[in-house]
């Protein structure tokens, strides 16, 4: 099977290295030249625009920063769906949102090809070694077709139901993983202020009913003082409005997701759309003239879990 791999940034790169690490035939494009060229020096085929990588895969792949930026790919000039043949299959990759997938499947559709939504859950050093988790929503038979290419970018693999599914499942991880880590800045306040051992904190929420998976992780950086996650507070902040938005679709009225919306949104304002998103938890540093450091904490978040085949859960 020819894949061809869309969007190489900071999770679409360490995917698409999955694959050519696993041998598949991989083709890739980016508007960014100097994303592109670090692939073309290690020999990777690049296309020069999305209809020509269509063209002559099997697979195409997307992940892409927003709705907006993968509509410009898949119907601009030279996009995919001019490229699109009966029995391709469109794998979506990108946290999107489910109304836009399924308009642009209906597209892929049209043009007799398969679309599928696809994205990922786990953090981006999960991505670096295939142990990410990936979602997955649309034809069943499509799916089983693209399992092994699945298996190597992702460790555990779960078909969601019709296309679109994936995506509503994404955007709830998200925004749960959201408000524990805004949680987790107002239990460092209270640890900091009542002059706890903050590595000690530390352990003890890791073994107890409060731990999740945003403190074993993202408390690690924030405690190092670095706050990199390799995730940047423009994406927290289009993802969760992504679940607001759908609330409001639903007309379901919520309490948590605005509140917690208008604090990335804050936090976005002062430090910058390209902050590490974790640095939502430096509002409360900056605003009580304290810091969350403890000593031999890792700067970046690295997975030592082993790389391994994925499989369907």
């Amino acid at each position: 099977m020819k894949i061809g791999f869309i969007g190489l940034g900071n999770v679409g790169e360490k995917l698409a290295k999955s694959l050519i690490r696993n041998n598949f035939d991989v083709t890739v494009r980016d508007i960014e030249k100097k994303l592109t060229d670090k692939f073309k020096q290690e020999g990777v085929s690049i296309s020069n625009s999305a209809k020509e990588l269509t063209k002559k895969v099997d697979l195409i792949i997307t992940c892409l920063p927003s709705p907006k930026i993968c509509s410009d790919v898949m119907e601009g000039e030279n996009g995919i769906l001019e490229g699109m043949m009966p029995n391709k299959i469109w794998l979506e990759m990108s946290t999107t949102d489910e109304s836009e997938v399924k308009r642009l499947g209906s597209l892929v559709k049209k043009k007799g090809g398969i679309p599928l939504d696809g994205p990922v859950s786990g953090g981006c050093h999960r991505a670096a070694n295939g142990n990410i988790s990936i979602f997955v929503g649309g034809d069943r038979d499509a799916f089983k077709k693209i399992l092994s290419v699945l298996s190597v970018m992702g460790k555990k693999i779960l078909h969601t139901g019709d296309l679109g599914s994936a995506s509503v499942l994404k955007v709830i991880t998200n925004y749960l993983a959201s408000v524990h880590l805004a949680a987790l800045g107002e239990a460092w306040t209270i640890a900091k202020k009542s002059d706890l051992d903050l590595t000690k904190v530390f352990k003890g929420i890791a073994v107890s009913s409060g731990n999740s998976f945003v403190h074993e992780t993202e408390s690690k950086v924030i405690l190092n003082g670095s706050y990199n996650i390799n995730f940047t507070m423009d994406l927290v902040e289009k993802d969760m409005s992504l679940f607001n938005d759908l609330s409001k679709k639903l007309r379901v009225p919520l309490e948590i997701s605005p509140f917690i919306l208008n604090i990335f949104k804050d936090a976005n304002k002062k430090y910058g759309s390209r902050a590490w998103s974790s640095m939502v938890v430096k509002r409360l540093e900056d605003k009580f003239k304290i810091n969350f450091r403890a000593p031999n904490f890792p700067e970046e978040i690295v997975d030592n879990e082993p790389e391994e085949k994925g499989y369907e859960i």
